[in-house]
């Protein structure tokens, strides 16, 4: 559900309540409908609702409202004019349906336009910017209310006590969804260790603790490995897991992000993870594993002037915005042999998994994290490491 919907729906109840209007059609009783405008002309609008078109007829005695996304309340509405409306902006009309049910004469429209939502929206996403943390939760207090949560950069990675505020809002990723527009309501108690979370809220002064407002969270994992076999029809991919050499199925929607690292791009970046590679005679890299879904810090040793490693790259920005500028690619542009990584959600079916972002090109990121797992030797208590392989922006979860 997009935030404009969700600040509609609030717009909505507040008239259902204050009008006692139905939220459903009926020939006798006033309705409420809400929408997006795909026409105005004098005198009719057309609105794209849930139920499909709908015409919706204006007269001399339409009053008309315009509404801020800011404060999505009827109290904060002012005079509008059927002048202030235009395609995109979001309607809520009410008025009596005729017999038909096909046209609606409206006693009043209250107008949220397109561009007031895309202030709102840009002054959100900018906020979390700013504002906000991304990382992994390694461990949840359900007593004191508070999570310890990993954060990683180019330079290293850092831990810090997230304690939400009392009246902190608390949002859940949908299933095989890192969109913040898709997130639905949630609590502290959904959130596990492994969880990807993001938050929005105020660092401590020693840079240890985040006093949150807003917490967005989801059970994320992934997978890479080496292509076997691709059905482009189906929008399959089968890869051998470098982790367990298990064949895995990989199934690629219409909303899976699917991009491939620039090799000279892939080749820099897996270099400046590991501190310019392993050290002759098989020594340990540097210190500087990339989150999945991690961003370089700006000025950090070893980037140019916008954060990019080496100076990499035309324009400035995070590495997933960087991401987002790489060619996308399909299931039929992979072919066995490839090495691909995966994000999904976690399932119980490990043999199946639904992409939500694939990127191609990562065997610079593979190759650095099987040499580094074979520097590192055993694990405690016996049996070889295993790769952990940080693939940039992989994990990348959304912000508004």
């Amino acid at each position: 559900m997009t935030r404009s919907r969700i600040i509609l729906l609030s717009i909505f109840a507040l008239i259902v309540t204050m009008a006692g209007y139905s939220q459903t059609p009926d020939p006798v009783k006033p309705s409420v409908v809400m929408g997006e405008v795909i026409s105005a002309e004098s005198g009719k609008i057309v609105l794209q609702t849930k139920d499909g078109q709908l015409d919706v007829v204006l007269t001399e005695k339409t009053a008309f409202k315009r509404v801020p996304p800011e404060n999505p309340n009827l109290s904060a509405a002012v005079p509008a004019a059927f002048t202030d409306i235009g395609v995109g902006d979001k309607l809520v009309v009410s008025g009596m349906f005729g017999t038909d049910k096909k046209v609606l004469p409206a006693r009043s429209v209250y107008l949220m336009t397109k561009a007031d939502i895309s202030q709102k929206q840009a002054k959100e996403s900018q906020e979390w910017k700013n504002r906000g943390i991304a990382g992994r939760v390694v461990s949840v207090d359900p007593v004191n209310k508070q999570l310890t949560v990993e954060m990683r950069s180019l330079m290293g990675s850092s831990t810090l006590t997230l304690t939400p505020k009392d009246n902190a809002r608390f949002m859940r990723y949908a299933q095989d969804s890192v969109k913040f527009s898709e997130a639905h309501p949630s609590s502290i108690a959904e959130i596990a260790p492994g969880d990807m979370l993001r938050a929005l809220g105020d660092r401590g002064t020693d840079g240890k603790t985040f006093v949150a407002e807003e917490v967005v969270s989801g059970a994320f994992q992934t997978r890479a490995g080496t292509v076997k076999s691709v059905d482009a029809a189906k929008g399959e991919v089968v890869i051998s897991d470098i982790q367990t050499k298990k064949d895995i199925t990989v199934a690629i929607t219409p909303t899976s992000v699917v991009k491939k690292f620039p090799e000279e791009f892939a080749q820099r970046m897996a270099q400046f993870q590991t501190g310019g590679g392993m050290r002759p005679g098989g020594g340990q890299p540097g210190q500087g594993a990339a989150p999945q879904g991690g961003q370089p810090q700006a000025g950090a040793p070893g980037q140019g002037a916008q954060g990019r490693p080496g100076g990499f790259g035309s324009r400035g920005g995070s590495i997933d915005e960087m991401i987002d500028r790489f060619p996308n690619i399909t299931a039929a542009d992979l072919k066995p042999g490839d090495m691909i990584a995966v994000s999904s959600s976690k399932t119980e079916n490990q043999d199946q998994i639904k992409a939500i972002k694939l990127l191609a090109g990562v065997e610079p990121f593979i190759r650095m994290a099987q040499m580094a797992a074979a520097a590192g030797g055993q694990r405690p208590g016996g049996g070889q490491r295993g790769p952990d392989f940080n693939i940039p922006g992989l994990d990348a979860i959304g912000a508004p």
